[in-house]
């Protein structure tokens, strides 16, 4: 369905939303239209759009549902879904009410599991890297350590270059989700292991291209560095939880129990609302209560 194509490449170029997210709406909405063709009998056409009931949306929730997609995965449903009925609906095609008259599932509330302070601090030094070539210990050293003192996406870090961070670099200008920039102080310790990883790499890195390469010299993939942290997982006896994200919920994690204010963390982190950042009251009151309940003599 051409319409549709209009509407993905509307959302990457006009609202630049991520390419993970791109790629979820493609694929939960080509689900959807399959569900309709099915549910019809026939391919379906802007004319069948345009007649849906909200009943045909439930439908197509309740098959995904017995799929065994939770409520996260139907919410996301319906969000790329309203948002494609309303484009048609803003090109004057068809009537979205159907979609604005059905409520999301119910999200179930889980909270961030970042690490202690020790275990993040183990996992982001240069002795705790794995690997056997020093360049690539070097560099996966200092992308977990941007994650943890500065707080970065692991994708944030992986679009850096050269020319984004200085060796005297006090701050870091960071460009997030939806092409929004925020600037995020350094510690000198985050200048220091990229500046020993750029003396170890056997790349040239210009300043305009990405920072970190992979073993062969093209920009680093995210998946190797996942792959590493799990190999740390087994080396330091860390949880399963304990993942690249999980340093980004540390840094955010240990500034609140430091004294951090929610409004400075929710700018430190990129986050569009403050609600989002408020999840971190939940972690931080979980680790007062743990505390509590160990060290209180009446406990």
């Amino acid at each position: 369905m051409d319409k549709r194509r209009e509407w993905l490449e509307s959302l990457a170029n006009e609202r630049r939303l991520a390419d993970n997210t791109l790629e979820a709406y493609e694929r939960d909405t080509r689900q959807f239209l399959l569900f309709l063709t099915a549910h019809l009998g026939a391919p379906a056409k802007i004319s069948d759009i345009h007649t849906l009931r909200t009943a045909d949306l439930r439908a197509f929730l309740a098959q995904r549902r017995r799929d065994g997609a939770g409520a996260r995965s139907l919410g996301r449903h319906l969000a790329g879904l309203r948002s494609f009925l309303r484009y048609l609906e803003r090109k004057g095609l068809i009537n979205a009410a159907a979609a604005g008259a059905i409520r999301a599932p119910k999200q179930p509330k889980s909270l961030p599991k970042p690490l202690s302070d020790i275990q993040a601090l183990d996992v982001v030094s240069m002795e705790a890297q794995l690997h056997e070539e020093p360049w690539i210990a070097a560099r996966d050293a200092a992308v977990l350590t941007l994650l943890y003192g500065c707080g970065l996406r692991i994708s944030e870090a992986l679009d850096l270059t050269p020319a984004d961070l200085s060796p005297t670099a006090t701050s870091l200008r960071v460009t997030g989700k939806g092409g929004k920039t925020r600037l995020v102080p350094l510690l000198s310790v985050v200048p220091k292991a990229v500046e020993h990883y750029k003396a170890l790499c056997p790349y040239h890195l210009p300043p305009d291209e990405p920072l970190f390469r992979g073993a062969r010299g093209g920009k680093l993939n995210p998946s190797i560095i996942q792959r590493e942290m799990q190999k740390l997982r087994g080396a330091l006896g860390l949880p399963d939880s304990a993942t690249p994200h999980a340093l980004r919920h540390s840094f955010a994690t240990h500034l609140l129990a430091g004294g951090g204010d929610l409004r400075t963390i929710q700018e430190l982190l990129g986050h569009a609302s403050l609600s989002t950042t408020q999840v971190y009251t939940g972690v931080d009151q979980a680790r007062l209560l743990d505390v509590y309940d160990r060290a209180h003599p009446r406990a």
